[in-house]
């Protein structure tokens, strides 16, 4: 079998197949986390912020990893960073299942989120980057569909299976199928892209940070400003939903509902929001999904009842889920290839960072308050410093090239 294989090739789509059940494996610690997290609070006796600290922990992991793992992956490809990375999120979930203490407990989720979300988000995102040039937005949005995929497929499962067994069992299990179904497929990611990709993908002179007027350092501080700003106010609505509707007598389980329907209609989302990227670039579509987002954060205020939980829900879920995609597209339209792995993972650590002060501070909101009202109206905030950063980003740019990269092709 041939090491190398061409871009844009029936190969390349197979590929992206094969990433995207990795991701769809590979985060659903971050979904166990929040499933279990009534069940532990429980057991363990503690506050509503300090129950959100596995999750935080989970996202800590995820954007460190992610910056590791991600050179490592510019340097080795992706089958051996991930081959390790699948055998210790095994090792990972049985440790965070065994803990006779919550320090124990909440620091296994670091490496669940190292080993787990982080091994097959960025390093795979970059991956995927580098193997399509005509759909490059389109094979971005599949792949990072996985973690939403992995949203919509796992909470109603470990919800009966923690209902049945308990989150101990449930936690053991997860881990035993994650090393069975990771490890055979990292097997199958072993070709890397024919040589041709390092001229026409990235490592030419199209979309150069200096198009923006900013050295790449500014420009990747301002990226990672803008991931925060987004991932602080996404958070709420995921890490919290479950326990907001327990809180209101809807019931765990009906919170489960919700969030696979947020999380499954973010896969539609991504899938729309990557059309569009193809079409506009990464900075104009992540301004119509941020000001979405914020809309439909906007709209969770009013929306008490149970029906109008589900909408609110779903529309969250339509119009948030194509704004991570979009960081990775504008990376590749603004720095080269051989930097694909570490600048997204440092970017994807941002919006983690985001997520993870998002998580741990709507419960600490919850805990002064005694409701998510003031919660939600602080993702609210963050999410308009993400629109400014876009905003002023945006008056920068001069001549929107997204198809350079064709153009480079063609040469």
């Amino acid at each position: 079998m041939s090491k190398t294989a061409a871009v844009d090739s029936t190969y390349a789509w197979w590929r992206l197949a094969v990433c995207l059940a990795l991701t769809t494996v590979g985060s659903a610690g971050m979904y166990v986390v929040v499933v279990a997290l009534p069940a532990f609070q429980s057991e363990f006796a503690i506050s509503r912020a300090g129950a959100s600290i596995p999750f935080t922990m989970v996202m800590v992991g995820f954007g460190i990893g992610g910056i590791v793992t991600g050179r490592l992956v510019d340097r080795y490809g992706v089958a051996r960073p991930l081959a390790g990375s699948a055998i210790a999120l095994g090792l990972a979930f049985v440790g965070a299942a065994r803990a006779d203490s919550f320090l124990m407990f909440a620091l296994m989720h670091i490496m669940i989120g190292w080993c787990g979300c982080a091994a097959v988000f960025g390093p795979l995102v970059a991956d995927v980057s580098k193997w399509f040039l005509r759909r490059r937005g389109l094979a971005v949005a599949i792949g990072t569909s996985g973690n939403y995929l992995a949203g919509a497929l796992w909470p109603r499962p470990i919800q009966h299976m923690i209902a049945e067994q308990g989150w101990r069992h449930t936690y053991i299990v997860m881990g035993l199928l994650g090393v069975a179904i990771m490890l055979p497929l990292v097997g199958m990611l072993r070709r890397r892209p024919q040589s041709q990709i390092a001229q026409a993908g990235g490592g030419g002179t199209a979309g150069t940070p200096a198009a923006l007027g900013l050295t790449p350092t500014s420009l990747t501080v301002m990226l990672c400003l803008a991931g925060i700003g987004c991932c602080v106010a996404m958070a709420m609505p995921q890490v919290h939903l479950v326990s907001l509707c327990a809180d209101r007598g809807f019931g765990a389980a009906r919170g489960a509902e919700m969030l696979s329907l947020l999380l499954g209609c973010g896969i539609i989302s991504r899938l729309v929001f990557g059309l569009i990227c193809d079409r506009l670039g990464g900075l104009r579509t992540l301004l119509i999904s941020s000001s979405l987002q914020c809309l439909a954060l906007v709209l969770f205020l009013p929306a008490t009842g149970m029906t109008a939980m589900y909408l609110v829900a779903a529309l969250f879920g339509l119009f948030q889920g194509g704004i991570v995609p979009c960081y990775a597209i504008i990376t590749r339209e603004y720095f080269p290839e051989r930097e694909a792995g570490s600048r997204i993972g440092l970017i994807i650590f941002a919006t983690i960072l985001g997520m993870a002060i998002g998580g741990w501070g709507a419960g600490a909101i919850f805990d002064a308050t005694g409701s998510y009202t003031v919660a939600f109206i602080h993702g609210i905030g963050w999410n308009l410093l993400n629109l400014w950063v876009v905003l002023l980003l945006l008056s920068r740019v001069r001549v929107r090239r997204p198809g350079a990269d064709h153009a480079l092709v063609a040469a």
